[in-house]
């Protein structure tokens, strides 16, 4: 579970996806089978990044933060072949 970070309270409407922009704003994107929708900016808040979180908006609206796991497959270190 993430974190409650946002104050303003985010209402979706069905065929878009919403993210955290680069900006710190919330936006909302057209899914591929909303045809006539646009990109537009939805909300006033602005959310301050940090590195290594994950950010999202949760069922009720509001903007969560949660710790990324670091993981993932490690793999062997490409060396020389010996002769």
């Amino acid at each position: 579970m993430g974190m409650k970070i946002g104050k303003e309270k985010i209402k979706r409407e069905k065929g878009y996806l919403y993210y955290i922009g680069r900006d710190g704003c919330v936006w909302a994107a057209p899914m591929k089978s909303n045809k006539r929708g646009k990109k537009k900016k939805v909300g006033k808040e602005k959310i301050n990044k940090k590195e290594g979180y994950l950010y999202y908006i949760g069922k009720d609206g509001y903007v969560y933060m949660a710790k990324m796991k670091k993981g993932g497959v490690k793999r062997k270190k490409k060396g020389k072949k010996k002769r």
